[in-house]
């Protein structure tokens, strides 16, 4: 399974219920990864979306504690094993976990892979990725060059858990 995120200098990836920020080159390397794939999101990270609305040419599913949220055009599950159970339908390479936080630390221990445009700035945040860097487990085994957004510098980095 895959993770997907972009995260600043501190591994944040969020505040207040919005991205830190909007690179249109991200938002494409994001659309290029996960059309035609499976995503899993936390109802929160939905509520983030245009109208609040599933993505279009994906299988969108929801992790969702509320036993009675549901949403047209994607399926809902209510605990990890019920996810896990509901992934089983899948190839694992075509599943992408994005987000929000609780999603993303509830769902690494079943990754292997994890796609991060890593931008190089620090911004006020209340919501933050798990630290690839301090983890031992994990390796970057590809990254981009370093790529611009008006004065920012970022890249993708990609990111495998060792074997």
């Amino acid at each position: 399974m895959n993770l997907i995120a972009a995260v600043d200098s501190n591994w944040a990836i969020g505040n207040r219920e919005k991205l830190l920020i909007s690179i249109p080159n991200d938002h494409k390397h994001f659309r290029e990864e996960t059309t035609g794939k499976v995503v899993v999101l936390g109802r929160k990270t939905l509520q983030t979306f245009p109208q609040g609305l599933p993505l279009k040419n994906r299988t969108n599913i929801i992790l969702s504690r509320n036993p009675g949220y549901t949403v047209k055009d994607a399926s809902v599950v209510h605990s990890v094993e019920e996810l896990l159970e509901e992934l089983k339908q899948y190839a694992s390479g075509d599943v992408y976990i994005i987000g929000g936080e609780s999603i993303y630390r509830q769902m690494l221990p079943y990754c292997d892979t994890a796609h991060i445009t890593k931008i190089d700035h620090s911004y006020q945040a209340d919501a933050y990725f798990p630290d690839l860097d301090s983890d031992p487990e994990w390796e970057i085994t590809e990254d981009s060059d370093e790529l611009t957004y008006f004065d920012i510098p970022y890249q993708f980095v990609k990111y495998e858990r060792k074997r």
